[in-house]
């Protein structure tokens, strides 16, 4: 009977030591394509905006004027973000916790 219970024990730590490393396995192949998806967008992002900054900056005669138009833009941005700031972070929170309880 000893046998069998340490037979049983043996077994179920390695289906969990399986079940840990798929799990972590999957969860590191997808941190790793969220980084790299992410590094990805910034570049575009960023470069987009230089260009769009340049591009204004060619249509009004001057290309600091088109990179301070771009400037202004993400500081009403950074605003208002500043000014959401607890809305923001309730509804973040309150996702999280709905994803981890489902």
């Amino acid at each position: 009977m000893v046998d069998i219970v340490k037979e049983f024990a043996t077994k179920k730590i390695d289906l969990l030591k399986m079940e840990m490393t798929e799990k972590s396995s999957i969860t590191v192949g997808t941190l790793t394509y969220l980084l790299l998806g992410t590094v990805a967008a910034l570049f575009f992002i960023i470069l987009f905006n230089i260009g769009l900054g340049l591009l204004l900056g060619s249509w009004l005669g001057n290309y600091g004027y088109g990179i301070l138009m771009m400037a202004g833009f993400y500081l009403l941005i950074l605003l208002l973000i500043f000014a959401l700031r607890n809305s923001i972070k309730y509804k973040i929170a309150d996702t999280i916790i709905k994803f981890i309880n489902s």
